[in-house]
C-alpha cells in the first residue's frame, strides 16, 4: 500500500522550504513507515533545512525528533505492529557489523544514520526508518511532549546520568534552552543540587519553577566564579550553542569534576592544561542516545513528571519555527505538529 503525503521540502542548495505532496512507497525489508504525529525542532536543523552541504541530496526534508504511529512495516521486520506508539531520533540507524556496533555502541557507527540527513526526515505526514532506529514511546506520554526526547531528551538524560556525580552532588546547566531545560529537570529528578545558569534573568522564574535550586546570571558574573562561590559543581552540563564561554566555566568545577558538552559550535576549546591535570577533571562531549537508552528517558520523564516545554505550530510554518530558532525568539522547544496539513500548493 501506499499513499500521497505532504512534506516539508527543499529542492534545491538555498531553497525556501516549501509543503510539497508526493507518493510515500511502501516500507520493504526491514523499513517501517511511520504516520507522524509530532516533530520536533533544534539548532541541527538550521544546518539541515539550509541544504548547502555537500552531501546533501534532493529534495531534503529535515526533522530528526519524530514521534508517531507505525503505519506498515517491512516483511523482515520483527517487533514492531502497526499501532505501535514510537519514536526515532538524531539515531536514524546503523550498519550492524563493524566494530561499533558490535561493541554495541550504534551511536557511534562511522555509518550511522540522521533522519533528515541521511534519508527525508520527520517534517511531513509520514517518515519511513529503519526498524532498529526506533523507540516504544510509554503510555502516559503524549506524542507531541515525546517527540523531542528522541534527540534533546536522550542526550540531556544521558549527559546528566552518565557523569557519575555522587549522591546528593551539585550539577550545573550551563544555557537553559531546549536542552537545557530538559537537562535541569532531570538533574533535579535525580536528586543533584541543581544549579542553572543563562544570560540575563527573563529564564530564572521557568528554571526555578523546573527543579533549579540555583539561578546564576551569566551576564551579571563570571558563572564559574559564581559556582565556585557556592561550593562548586560536581558537574557541568554544557547545553549552549557556543563554547566560548567554556574555558572560564572550568574554575568553577570541583576536583575530579566532569563538563560535558552537549550544546556546541564550529568552534575550539582552550583548557588550561594545568588546571585540568591538577584538579583531575574530565571533558566530555554527548552526542546522542541509542533507541534503548531514548525509552529510558521517557519512563524517566513519565515516572517523575519531567516534559518538554514547546511551542507547538503546525507543519506548513516549519520555517517560521526556524526563524524563531535563529533569532532566538523560542524560549525552549517547537514541536511541529502534522495534524490537519493542507494540501500542498506545488502537488507531485
Amino acid at each position: 500500500m501506499s499513499e500521497h503525503v505532504s512534506a516539508m521540502t527543499v529542492t534545491e542548495p538555498g531553497g525556501p522550504l516549501r509543503l510539497r505532496r508526493s507518493a510515500a512507497g511502501a516500507p520493504t525489508g526491514t523499513l517501517v513507515r511511520v504516520t507522524v504525529a509530532a516533530s520536533g525542532v533544534c539548532h541541527a536543523d538550521l544546518a539541515t533545512a539550509a541544504a548547502t552541504g555537500p552531501g546533501a541530496a534532493f529534495p531534503v526534508v529535515p526533522g530528526h525528533e519524530v514521534a508517531g504511529v507505525v503505519a506498515e512495516v517491512g516483511e523482515r521486520v520483527a517487533g514492531r505492529r502497526v499501532g505501535d506508539r514510537v519514536a526515532v531520533g538524531w539515531f536514524g540507524g546503523s550498519c550492524g557489523h563493524c566494530e561499533r556496533c558490535r561493541a554495541g555502541d550504534v551511536v557511534h557507527c562511522p555509518e550511522r544514520e540522521v533522519p533528515g540527513l541521511s534519508y527525508p526526515g520527520g517534517w511531513a505526514e509520514s517518515v519511513t526508518v529503519p526498524a532498529d532506529a526506533l523507540a516504544r514511546v510509554p503510555d502516559g506520554l503524549d506524542l507531541l511532549d515525546a517527540a523531542p526526547f528522541g534527540c534533546a531528551g536522550v542526550a540531556a538524560f544521558n549527559a546528566v546520568r552518565r557523569a557519575g556525580t555522587p549522591a546528593g552532588g551539585r550539577v550545573a546547566v550551563f544555557g537553559i534552552g531546549g536542552l537545557g531545560h530538559l537537562a535541569v529537570q532531570f538533574a533535579a529528578a535525580l536528586g543533584y543540587e541543581t544549579v542553572a545558569v543563562a544570560r540575563g534573568t527573563d529564564r530564572e522564574e521557568a528554571a526555578r519553577r523546573l527543579g533549579a535550586h540555583h539561578y546564576i546570571d551569566s551576564d551579571a558574573q563570571a558563572p564559574g566564579a559564581a559556582l565556585r562561590r557556592l561550593g562548586g559543581a560536581d558537574l557541568i552540563v554544557y547545553t549552549a550553542s557556543s563554547t566560548a564561554p567554556a574555558g572560564e566555566l572550568l574554575t568553577g568545577l570541583n576536583t575530579h569534576g566532569r563538563l560535558t558538552l552537549v550544546g556546541v559550535d564550529a568552534g575550539s576549546l582552550t583548557v588550561p592544561a594545568a588546571r585540568l591535570v591538577m584538579n583531575g577533571h574530565t571533558l566530555t562531549g554527548q552526542l546522542t542516545g541509542t533507541p534503548r537508552e531514548t525509552e529510558e528517558a521517557m519512563r524517566f520523564a513519565v515516572a517523575h513528571g519531567i516534559r518538554p516545554v514547546a511551542e507547538r505550530l503546525p507543519l506548513r510554518r516549519a520555517a517560521e519555527a526556524l526563524d524563531r530558532l535563529r533569532s532566538g525568539a523560542t524560549r525552549f522547544r517547537v514541536v511541529l505538529d502534522t495534524a490537519h496539513t493542507p494540501d500542498a500548493a506545488d502537488a507531485d
